[in-house]
């Protein structure tokens, strides 16, 4: 079992994976807490958390490794990559609820997208991990059920277990083993920081500024269009809040906008007339808060 899990961290950690102990048969880190933390050796200097203490050398691995069977913990955000998990409905969940992967799916038909073909693995509870790589410069963080329920992400502050490993409702397996593809523009969309600072915010030419903003139209109509009732009025005053910035950047026309917005809202349920007024409110608003321009 060692022999095993220390060949499947030095695999990953080749792969340029940043890899840490978890607890054998576990999906907790292995490393001390900040309030057990000896102010020794790697916290010398003060507590270093696990995310600044994985690791791709193979010596410190192997270290690691020599006397017990832990479990591969895998930091995201230091491996430049985003983890999509797809997870199972719970023991109590009602009767019917569809696991991460069909919600994903359905994510990817109204996006009008192909499911991506990337690296994946199986989770010990049967959901599935989709890895892909992080946005060059891009600096996300996890979410929770953002893409849709039991759909959860990982980037930075966040790590998955690697495959390889064990816990007692089984293994960690790799059902895809595809060098991991980036990740998708129009994910990238969904995912994007809401209120990002206005230095992250600008990009570096034009074309990339224009293929994001076609990528989050699309996707923000498509969130609108598959909201549920009770979430549909939120969904397109948030929609049209995150396109507001491409208005006002010049990459979107306010018209493309909310022609875009008002077919989702109908599609979702919503009457024309609250459509139209919850995305002009919205719209003014972003783009009052947002008033730049590639001339300025």
């Amino acid at each position: 079992m060692s022999t095993h899990l220390l060949t499947a961290a030095l695999d990953a950690a080749e792969r340029g994976w940043h890899v840490f102990p978890l607890r054998p048969g576990d999906k907790r880190p292995a490393l001390h807490g900040e309030a057990a933390c000896p102010g020794l050796g790697d916290c010398a200097g003060g507590h270093r958390k696990w995310e600044d203490r994985a690791t791709v050398d193979p010596d410190r691995i192997r270290r690691a490794w020599a006397d017990r069977p832990f479990n591969i913990g895998l930091a995201t955000g230091p491996s430049g990559l985003v983890v999509v998990d797809l997870d199972m409905p719970k023991p109590n969940s009602s009767k019917g609820t569809p696991c991460g992967v069909t919600t994903f799916g359905a994510l990817c038909e109204r996006a009008g997208q192909a499911a991506p073909a990337t690296y994946r693995t199986r989770t010990a509870s049967g959901g599935h991990h989709l890895y892909f790589t992080a946005p060059p410069g891009i600096r996300l963080s996890n979410s929770a059920g953002r893409l849709g329920k039991l759909i959860d992400t990982r980037a930075w502050g966040g790590y998955v277990v690697a495959p390889g490993s064990f816990t007692p409702t089984g293994p960690y397996t790799v059902t895809d083993p595809s060098v991991p593809a980036p990740l998708p523009d129009w994910l990238y969309a969904l995912l994007k920081p809401r209120q990002a600072p206005q230095g992250l915010m600008a990009v570096p030419s034009t074309s990339r500024a224009s293929r994001y903003a076609a990528a989050a139209l699309k996707a923000e109509r498509a969130a609108v269009a598959g909201a549920g009732e009770g979430a549909r009025n939120w969904t397109l005053v948030r929609a049209a809040r995150a396109l507001g910035r491409f208005v006002a950047s010049g990459d979107l026309s306010r018209s493309e906008v909310e022609e875009a917005l008002n077919e989702g809202g109908l599609a979702a349920g919503l009457r024309e007339k609250e459509c139209a007024a919850a995305v002009t409110s919205a719209l003014n608003w972003s783009i009052a808060h947002n008033p730049t321009s590639r001339c300025a």
